[in-house]
């Protein structure tokens, strides 16, 4: 599957001939400024949490493509109230099938609230299963036990893991996450755009590479196979 990395925890994966965009927070950051927002292409845009580093591009880029965004009940609601008709609610448990495969929510153990401080529900991840390939996006997350279920579902070709420590996993939790779900093969994702997340990138290569894992950091704009 071709992968995009538009910075922070925004991806894009090509699968089913289907755009499938995750988190997107492109235009405040600053180390993505590169980045043109109009031109991202997507069909559907996940949304793990509502905290405004995963959410604040939505509306622009849902507007403009006309994808379909998919969030836990609250972020659906929310969607609504912003004039995003074209959603689909989902909380952790639940399952649903579409044009490019399935989708299954999971937990992520972590806060989630509106930039406006209101309740923004229970922070997820998600697992596609799609005939290009599956994997598994933990949103934003501490390592949890919960993660040695997703295999029991689902055989991953890769995971999509945040890696910059502080406010969620680092590369010690990372790589026993990587174990947990059974990939050798980590988008790491979630480090440098703020100063209290920035990384040793060598040191994170080596961290997984001393684990038998592949630890994929692509500049913001790339575009990889995985």
């Amino acid at each position: 599957m071709k992968v995009t990395y538009y910075g922070h925890s925004c991806f894009s994966v090509y699968a089913n001939e289907k755009h499938i965009l995750f988190d997107p927070f492109i235009t405040p950051n600053e180390l993505a400024k590169e980045v043109d927002v109009d031109s991202i292409k997507a069909d559907y845009i996940f949304i793990s949490h509502a905290h405004y580093d995963h959410i604040l591009d939505v509306e622009r880029i849902a507007k403009n493509t006309g994808a379909k965004v998919l969030g836990n009940f609250e972020i659906y609601n929310w969607l609504l109230k912003n004039g995003i008709e074209n959603a689909h609610p989902i909380n952790p448990g639940g399952q649903y099938d579409f044009d490019f495969g399935s989708v299954k929510c999971v937990i992520a153990q972590h806060s989630s609230s509106f930039i406006d401080g209101s309740y923004g529900d229970i922070a997820c991840g998600f697992v596609l299963t799609t005939i290009d390939g599956n994997f598994y996006y933990s949103g934003d997350t501490a390592l949890t036990l919960d993660m040695q279920l997703i295999p029991k579902f689902t055989t991953l070709d890769f995971a999509v893991f945040p890696i910059g420590d502080g406010l969620t996993m680092g590369v010690q939790e990372a790589v026993e996450a990587s174990n947990l779900v059974g990939v050798t093969k980590i988008l790491g994702v979630h480090y440098d755009t703020f100063g209290f997340i920035v990384m040793d990138h060598q040191k994170a290569e080596a961290g997984f590479k001393n684990a038998g894992l592949q630890l994929f950091l692509p500049k913001i704009g790339d575009t990889i196979d995985l």
